[in-house]
C-alpha cells in the first residue's frame, strides 16, 4: 500500500502481490484438476521480473486507478507479445473481477501498446458474466486511433473479427458514429465502405448519424442517398433525425417534400416537428408559408406553444421583417404566449434602428403587460436612438423621450450611459422646436438621476 502512496509499483512487488493473491483465491478452473496440464510454479512467472529493456515510461501510475487495474496493466506492459499465453495465466485470478470500469481503466493504462490492448480486450470479452459495453469499445477506439484521423489498421480489426464478429460489427458502427459526431463525414464514408467490405450492414443508429452529419454539412443530396439506402434496409428514422431532415428541406424551400417525407415515415406530426419546419421556412424567407403552418398545426390538433411563436418571431426579426413581427407579436400575446426579455430588447432595438420610435415606446408598455419589466437596455436604446440621430427629432418623438425619462424616474432605474452630452443635445433640439418650457422639467429629471 505504501507503493500506492508513492504513485507507482515496482515490478518485483507487483509479481509478489499477484502470486500471493493467486495462492489465496479459489480458481474455478484449477490446473491440478486438468489432465495433461503441468502445474504452475513461481519460477514460471520469472518473465514478469524487471527487464532492463522495459522503459520506465511504461510503468503506470496507481493514483487514479484501482489496484487490480495497475497489476493487470503492469503485467501487460512488461509482456513483449511473445509471452501472452503466460500473461493469460496470470490474468486468471482476475476473471471474477472483470467489469466495465476495470476494463476501461486497463485500456487507458496500456494505450502505449495497442497490440497488447487488443489482446486484453479480446481476453476480457471471453470472461463469463461480462460483455463489452459502448464505453469499453469507445475506450478501445480512442487508443487505436492514435490521436489522429488515420484509419485504424486492419490487423487489429481482423484480430477482433477472428474472435467475435458481432463485436467487430458493433465497433465499426460506433466508429462511424464517432466520426459523424465530430463532423468528419468524409472519413465516416470511408469507414462505411470498410464496414461493408467486412460483410456487415450499418445499423439504424449508424444510418441516422450519417444522415445528420450530411445535413449539418449542407450536403442534402448525399443525405438523401444515405436515407434511400437506409429505407431500403428496412430502417425508419428516429424523431430527432426526421426533424433535422424536415428542417433542412424547409430551409431550402422544399416544405412539400418535407411533408411527403414525414408521411412516408408514418410519423405523427407534433408541435416540436412543426416548430422545426417553421424555423426552416423562416430561414428560407418564406414567412407567409411559415404563418400558414400555424393553421396546419391547429388542423392537426397541435397547439402552437411559446417556443413555436418565439421561433417564428425571431425568424422574422432576423430577416428584418418588422411588419410581420408586429402581426406575430399580437397573435402570440393574444394566446398567452409572451416573448422573452431578450426578444423584447431586440424588438426595441430593431424598431429604433428603423426609426419607428412610437412602436418601440409601445413595446415598453407591452413588456409590462407581459410581466417582463423593461430594463436599462430597452430604455437606454430608445433614448440614445432619439438623441443620437443626426437629424433633429420631431416634437412628438421628443415627447416620447421625455415620457421614457419619466418611466425611468418612476421605476427608480439609473442609466449612467445616458450622459451629459445626450442631455445637452436634447436641450438644443427642444429650443430649436420652440419648446423651451420643456427644458426645465427634463433637466430636473436628469439631475435627479445624476446625469449632470
Amino acid at each position: 500500500m505504501q507503493a500506492m502512496g508513492r504513485g507507482a509499483f515496482r515490478t518485483d512487488e507487483v509479481t509478489a502481490a499477484a502470486l500471493g493473491a493467486a495462492a489465496h483465491m479459489d480458481d474455478p478452473f484449477p490446473l491440478q484438476n486438468n489432465a495433461g496440464v503441468e502445474p504452475v510454479f513461481a519460477q514460471d512467472f520469472a518473465f514478469l521480473s524487471f527487464d532492463s529493456r522495459t522503459s520506465s515510461k511504461q510503468k503506470v501510475n496507481a493514483r487514479k486507478f484501482s489496484l487490480d487495474a495497475v497489476l493487470i496493466a503492469n503485467t501487460i506492459l512488461i509482456d513483449n507479445g511473445e509471452l501472452w499465453y503466460r500473461t493469460q495465466i496470470f490474468l486468471r485470478q482476475f476473471r471474477g473481477s472483470i467489469n466495465e470500469k476495470l476494463v476501461v481503466e486497463v485500456l487507458n493504462l496500456v494505450k502505449i501498446k495497442p497490440d497488447l490492448a487488443v489482446k486484453f480486450f479480446i481476453w476480457a470479452g471471453k470472461q463469463s458474466g461480462y460483455s463489452h459495453t459502448v464505453n469499453v469499445i469507445n475506450s478501445l477506439l480512442d487508443l487505436l486511433e492514435f490521436g489522429n484521423d488515420d484509419p485504424i489498421p486492419d490487423k487489429f480489426l481482423l484480430e477482433i473479427r477472428d474472435d467475435d464478429e458481432v463485436i467487430l460489427k458493433k465497433l465499426l458502427n460506433l466508429l462511424i458514429g464517432k466520426y459523424c459526431k465530430n463532423g468528419l463525414w468524409n472519413i465516416a464514408l470511408e469507414e462505411l465502405g470498410r464496414l461493408k467490405d467486412f460483410g456487415y450492414k450499418p445499423s439504424r443508429v449508424t444510418y441516422s448519424a450519417l444522415v445528420q452529419v450530411f445535413l449539418q454539412a449542407d450536403r442534402l443530396d448525399t443525405a438523401h442517398l444515405v436515407y434511400g439506402e437506409m429505407s431500403d434496409a428496412g430502417f425508419r428514422m428516429d424523431g430527432y433525425t426526421l426533424r433535422c431532415y424536415a428542417y433542412s428541406l424547409c430551409r431550402t424551400g422544399q416544405w412539400r417534400e418535407a411533408l411527403a417525407l414525414i408521411e412516408k415515415e408514418e410519423f405523427k406530426l407534433d408541435t416540436a416537428l412543426y416548430t422545426k419546419m417553421i424555423s426552416g421556412l423562416c430561414e428560407a424567407s418564406l414567412f407567409e408559408e411559415a404563418i400558414d403552418f400555424l393553421s396546419r398545426m391547429r388542423a392537426d390538433s397541435c397547439v402552437p406553444d411559446v417556443v413555436t411563436y418565439r421561433v417564428l418571431l425571431c425568424g422574422c426579426l432576423n430577416k428584418g421583417q418588422l411588419d410581420m413581427c408586429k402581426i406575430i407579436l399580437n397573435m402570440m400575446i393574444a394566446e398567452g404566449c409572451y416573448p422573452s426579455l431578450g426578444i423584447f430588447n431586440s424588438l426595441v432595438h430593431a424598431n429604433c434602428r428603423s426609426g419607428d420610435y412610437s412602436f418601440a415606446y409601445n413595446l415598453l408598455k407591452k413588456m409590462v403587460k407581459c410581466g417582463c419589466q423593461p430594463g436599462h437596455v430597452a430604455y437606454n436604446k430608445l433614448i440614445s436612438s432619439i438623441y443620437g440621430n443626426e437629424e433633429l427629432p420631431s416634437s412628438d418623438v421628443l415627447e416620447l423621450a421625455e415620457n421614457t425619462y419619466s418611466k425611468i424616474t418612476h421605476c427608480m432605474l439609473h442609466h449612467y450611459s445616458t450622459d451629459y452630452q445626450s442631455f445637452v443635445y436634447s436641450s438644443c433640439c427642444i429650443i430649436i422646436h420652440c419648446m423651451w418650457y420643456k427644458v426645465v422639467p427634463l433637466k430636473l429629471s436628469c439631475n435627479s438621476q445624476s446625469f449632470v
